[in-house]
């Protein structure tokens, strides 16, 4: 509801004008009705408008005095219409000068005052349009800076716009958020993932309203997975006179509330500065990694899940060493003796909890480092994301030498497919397969069932051809479709949102934004005059 302030020193003209339209079916409220000049003045400093309908003459401070004070001291940005007869018409002029939106000529007419509300009714409209892709626009160049930090591929602008516009007092951490989801979801729509990842988004910064520039809608290491990132500082929790845990807790607490799901924070590895924040990052790849080998929890922190304690934790080293032997050879039989014996010293150990966590870290860890000596240019994070997917599905109970092996078989197969290298004739069939179904919901995982080869390892030879992952080179190929139907034709922007696949508006104006700078309206507008 718009609120509109009515100033007039004629008690039934306050008292006319409150009855002469219906203000609620017009989206108005009267948030006051008063009798001068100097007592809108005390009003708005208190209180925010949209409209002010004032008479011109008043006692102790007129209608035009009134809008040169709220001009010079800046105290509001409502909309300002004087009440004037036919013999006031020099106030009038003063009023023009000082941005006084419009008249209404008493006796004030029913229709006059409805013409007046509609028109500032389609400004405000206009108004909340502009500052909501302002604000789109704004979030989608935070992300961009954040990201190029992430990624170890900024310069000294990216890290000046994100310290100037960001709260970072003390250490900080890369936070991982995200729903935690039944298996049998995984397979769920696109769209509706979509759905629930914006409704986290809005709930993170819902939680922590101040900090909402520290939230990114779309940063995952994991093409399947529609998670939120956060970046803490430390001054997060002191400020609230909060420990750190008790901070996390709180937040898991109120997202919780408002997601009526249950939400999971993987909190990447401390580092001193912003400037640092790409090793919180990967640390944080890692963190998901190795969750599925753990009892499941809602807060992971990358300090307490791969930290060697000083209790006589012993790495099984040697044992390891030939688990990853038989792996590397892809030998099945080897793979099964060596778990076999890695998790039979295991049980000599079974009073000490901590021994199972910190050797199949060092394990996996392990793995992601074997993987990366294949290719040097393979993407390690891509090598996490096949970790966490073959683990998860597998889904046995923590502790079995069977889960192990079944895992331990799957990425020896998967090391020896990265030894080989795909077709160009296969990258051309599914570039084909992109443009002719880029407007259905296609991923990686169906390109790697379709064409038969591991959607993991597809994902590193795509991004090693086109230097971009599979879902940007997606999102970019979508965009470049829909910036030619803005341009040449006279669609709606939700109506070609859609024909280039997004169902979801919001989404596909923030990606446009992102990679062409500027609105779909705008583009259009830009394009044709030029």
């Amino acid at each position: 509801m718009l609120k509109v302030l009515i100033v007039d020193d004629e008690p039934y003209i306050l008292q006319g004008l409150q009855v002469l339209v219906d203000w609620n079916s017009e989206g108005y409220e009267i948030a006051a009705a008063l009798s001068n000049g100097k007592e809108a003045l005390n009003f708005l400093k208190e209180n925010q408008v949209d409209l002010i309908i004032s008479d011109i003459q008043m006692p102790i401070m007129n209608g035009i005095e009134l809008l040169e004070t709220i001009n010079a001291e800046k105290i509001s940005d409502a909309r300002f219409v004087i009440l004037t007869g036919y013999d006031e018409f020099s106030y009038m002029q003063k009023a023009i000068r000082n941005n006084c939106m419009d008249y209404i000529m008493k006796p004030v007419s029913k229709e006059d005052l409805l013409s007046i509300l509609r028109n500032v009714s389609n400004l405000a409209e206009e108004k909340s349009r502009i500052k909501e892709n302002q604000e789109k626009m704004a979030d989608a160049y935070m992300a961009s800076n954040i990201i190029a930090l992430l990624k170890r591929k900024y310069d000294d602008n990216n890290l000046e716009y994100v310290n100037n516009h960001m709260q970072l007092i003390g250490d900080v951490r890369f936070v991982d958020i995200e729903v935690i989801s039944e298996p049998l979801e995984v397979e769920d729509d696109d769209y509706d993932l979509r759905l629930i990842q914006k409704q986290l988004y809005n709930a993170c910064k819902e939680v922590l309203n101040e900090n909402s520039y520290h939230f990114i809608f779309d940063v995952s290491y994991d093409e399947d997975n529609y998670d939120v990132g956060f970046i803490y500082c430390e001054n997060m929790a002191t400020r609230r006179d909060m420990e750190e845990m008790e901070f996390f807790n709180m937040m898991l607490h109120k997202l919780e509330v408002i997601m009526g799901k249950p939400v999971r924070l993987l909190c990447g590895k401390k580092v001193a500065n912003i400037a640092s924040i790409s090793k919180s990052y990967s640390s944080c790849c890692r963190l998901n990694s190795i969750k599925s080998f753990h009892n499941p929890k809602s807060i992971y922190v990358y300090e307490d899940e791969v930290q060697v304690g000083q209790n006589s934790i012993v790495l099984c080293k040697n044992s390891i060493d030939e688990v990853m032997l038989a792996i590397e050879n892809n030998n099945p039989e080897q793979i099964d003796s060596a778990v076999d014996k890695l998790y039979d010293e295991f049980k000599g150990y079974d009073e000490n909890s901590n021994v199972l966590d910190l050797n199949l870290n060092y394990l996996l860890f392990q793995l992601i480092y074997l993987a990366s000596e294949q290719d040097d240019s393979i993407n390690q994070e891509e090598i996490v994301q096949y970790i966490s997917e073959s683990s998860f599905e597998s889904s046995l109970i923590r502790g079995s030498s069977q889960h192990m092996k079944r895992f331990a078989k799957e990425y020896a197969n998967y090391l020896t497919e990265l030894r080989k290298s795909i077709s160009r004739g296969i990258l051309a069939d599914i570039e084909n397969d992109i443009k002719e179904n880029f407007r259905e919901n296609i991923s990686l995982r169906y390109l790697g069932d379709k064409y038969h080869i591991n959607s993991s390892y597809l994902g590193q030879v795509f991004k090693k051809k086109y230097d971009m992952s599979f879902k940007n080179y997606l999102t970019n190929y979508r965009i470049k479709e829909a910036a030619k139907e803005v341009i040449n034709s006279d669609k709606k922007i939700n109506q070609i949102a859609e024909e280039v696949g997004y169902k979801d508006c919001d989404y596909f104006i923030r990606k446009f934004i992102e990679i062409k700078g500027c609105t779909p309206s705008k583009y259009r507008k830009n394009n044709r005059s030029s």
